[in-house]
C-alpha cells in the first residue's frame, strides 16, 4: 500500500514519438495561408499518456493549438513494427531523453480543403 509514489519514481523515462496534428493560432509560425499543420515530436514519460500530456502542455505554452495526437511509440516498437530510424531522428530522440523535453522534429503544413 502506499508504493504507488515509489512505482512511479523508478520507472525509467522513454522517449516516444508522437505525430500532433494542429490548427490555426496567431502566433503558431505556420506559413500564411495554411490551414493547419503536423508536428513530429519526440517526447519524454514514463508512459504514453505523459509524454502526450506534455506535449499538449509545451505546445499550448508556445501559441500552438493541438487538436490530436497520435502516438507511435518508443524506439524499440517502432522498430519491431520495421520503422527506419536513421542517426539524426536517434540524435534527436536522445536529446529529448537527455534535457526531458519536447523535440520538434519536422512541421509540415496543411493547406486547402482537408475533406
Amino acid at each position: 500500500m502506499g508504493n504507488m509514489a515509489k512505482d512511479k519514481a523508478s520507472r525509467p523515462q522513454q522517449v516516444f514519438t508522437l505525430v500532433v496534428e494542429i490548427g490555426r493560432k496567431e502566433g503558431d509560425g505556420l506559413p500564411k495561408g495554411a490551414t493547419g499543420g503536423a508536428l513530429v515530436c519526440y517526447a519524454t514519460g514514463v508512459d504514453e499518456a505523459e509524454a502526450v500530456r506534455e506535449t499538449v502542455a509545451v505546445l499550448k505554452k508556445a501559441d500552438v493549438a493541438p487538436l490530436d495526437v497520435t502516438g507511435y511509440g518508443t524506439i524499440e516498437e517502432r522498430e519491431a513494427e520495421g520503422h527506419e530510424i536513421d542517426a539524426e531522428e536517434r540524435a534527436l530522440m536522445q536529446r529529448a531523453l537527455d534535457d526531458n523535453a519536447v523535440i520538434v522534429a519536422q512541421m509540415t503544413p496543411f493547406f486547402g480543403d482537408k475533406s
